[in-house]
Formats: C-alpha cells, sequence, structure tokens
C-alpha cells in the first residue's frame, strides 16, 4: 500500500467514524443515554486518530475539505433514514455543490497528490 492510499484509507475510517459519532450524539439526547454516548466518544476517538494519519501526506486543507464535504452529505443521509428528518430544495442544492466542490479537489487539484 502506499503512503497516499494509506492515507486515503484512514480518512474514508475517519470520516465513517466521525459520521457515526455525529448520528449517535443525537440518540445520546445530551450524553443521558449510555451507549450512544459511548459511541460518541470512541467515534471522535477513532476519527480524529484517524485524520492525523492522512495528515502525514495529504495537505490539511484538502483532508478537511474532503472530511466536512462527504460528512455532510453521510450526516445528512443518516439524518433523514435514521431521523427522517428531511431537506428542502436549497440545502440539496448547497450539498450538491459541496460535493461538486469535493469532486474537483479529487479529480483536479495537484495539492492532494503530495
Amino acid at each position: 500500500m502506499t503512503p497516499r492510499s494509506a492515507s486515503l484509507l484512514a480518512l474514508t475510517t475517519a470520516i465513517l467514524a466521525e459520521t457515526s459519532a455525529t448520528t449517535a450524539l443525537k440518540a445520546s439526547h445530551g450524553f443521558t443515554r449510555v451507549w450512544p454516548t459511548v459511541t460518541v466518544v470512541l467515534g471522535y476517538a477513532i476519527a480524529f486518530y484517524c485524520m492525523t494519519i492522512a495528515l502525514r501526506t495529504l495537505p490539511v486543507g484538502v483532508v478537511y475539505a474532503i472530511w466536512s464535504g462527504v460528512g455532510i452529505v453521510l450526516i445528512s443521509l443518516l439524518g433523514w433514514f435514521v431521523y427522517r428528518e428531511h431537506l428542502d430544495a436549497p440545502a440539496i442544492a448547497g450539498i450538491a455543490l459541496i460535493c461538486t466542490g469535493v469532486f474537483v479537489i479529487q479529480m483536479f487539484s495537484h495539492a492532494s497528490a503530495h
């Protein structure tokens, strides 16, 4: 595995851990429910550790753009499926623009190739 692919795997793991933790954050009801609270703490710990691994070879701006962009999309989808939250057209349009930005970074930026 190349250093770049290891960084991308770590970033993917960080995003999945963060979205799990954020989803559990709502379920914790202000940290009054034990298992969702444990999921929040472990999820964020794993997410930040994996993010530090990604930052070994990828620029912080690129990592954060991908982390936040993909995280927003996943959290929105999880909110829709798990909590039955609905998004209006402007929210969907904004999320689509974020996805476009992440795509542009991945496909055309030389900053992510370091």
